[in-house]
């Protein structure tokens, strides 16, 4: 089993936004798990990743969401462990697994606003990465 006191990884900070959305509705619905594995499987920025650190750092992530402020405390970790040049890189993903089954609930858009507001993104930004996840999840 991966050591869960190990320092997050930048690689690690974006799959924990991945599982934190998915998680955000209290419901991991297949669709999103699926949307994350693609994007590890598939996207150069996890190249080098170790995928078994994926079941620390979702178990971490559920840990901080059962603590009072532990999504305060998520927050610092990213902020700490993620380059500032990937915060668009993570909200990105956000939005992909956000959209991935279809539909937005109102937790996921609690948590992608607060996503926006603690990586200080630029709502121009945030607008336009929002508006690309929706045209790859259309459907028919």
């Amino acid at each position: 089993m991966t050591d869960t006191t190990a320092p997050m990884t930048a690689q690690d900070c974006l799959v924990a936004v991945m599982i934190a959305v998915s998680a955000s509705d209290e419901r991991i619905r297949t669709s999103e798990l699926v949307t994350i594995e693609r994007i590890v499987n598939h996207l150069p920025v996890f190249a080098n990743y170790d995928q078994g650190r994926t079941r620390a750092t979702a178990e971490k992530v559920f840990e901080l969401f059962a603590e009072e402020d532990g999504l305060d405390a998520l927050f610092a970790l990213i902020r700490e462990n993620l380059p500032p040049h990937l915060f668009e890189t993570a909200y990105a993903l956000a939005c992909d697994v956000g959209a991935a089954d279809g539909k937005l609930g109102e937790g996921e858009l609690r948590l992608l606003e607060e996503i926006r507001y603690e990586l200080n993104l630029p709502r121009l930004h945030a607008a336009a990465i929002e508006w690309g996840a929706r045209a790859r999840h259309l459907t028919l």
